[in-house]
């Protein structure tokens, strides 16, 4: 397998679970869309503002996200996302499908 296909496939995984860390970050604490990139960034999941926003406004969309405008210090207002209570929902699900996926991977592993 070549360096290129390796990369292939690693970009595609992280693209599969990039929407179940947004939750998992918002799950935590409301954030602003810089402040949802430095923590995927953090987690050496590279993503851009050109991913990231199409996201977050689709998952608004879904009835997962919700948000509210706030001043800053530093700047202009930030808008600040937060989970629903469908977003929890899907969140909880998620973690559920998310153990069970590592479960059968690393019983695939061992064998």
């Amino acid at each position: 397998m070549t360096d290129s296909n390796v990369d292939n496939i690693k970009s595609q995984m992280r693209k599969g679970v990039l929407e179940y860390c947004i939750l998992g970050i918002l799950g935590r604490e409301d954030a602003y869309a810089s402040l949802i990139l430095s923590s995927l960034k953090d987690a050496r999941m590279i993503v851009v503002e050109g991913t990231l926003y199409p996201l977050l406004t689709r998952l608004k969309n879904q009835g997962m996200l919700s948000y509210r405008w706030e001043e800053s210090t530093q700047g202009p207002p930030r808008k600040y996302y937060s989970l629903t209570e469908k977003g929890r929902e899907a969140l909880a699900e998620m973690d559920t499908a998310w153990n069970e996926v590592v479960s059968c991977v690393e019983a695939v592993k061992r064998r």
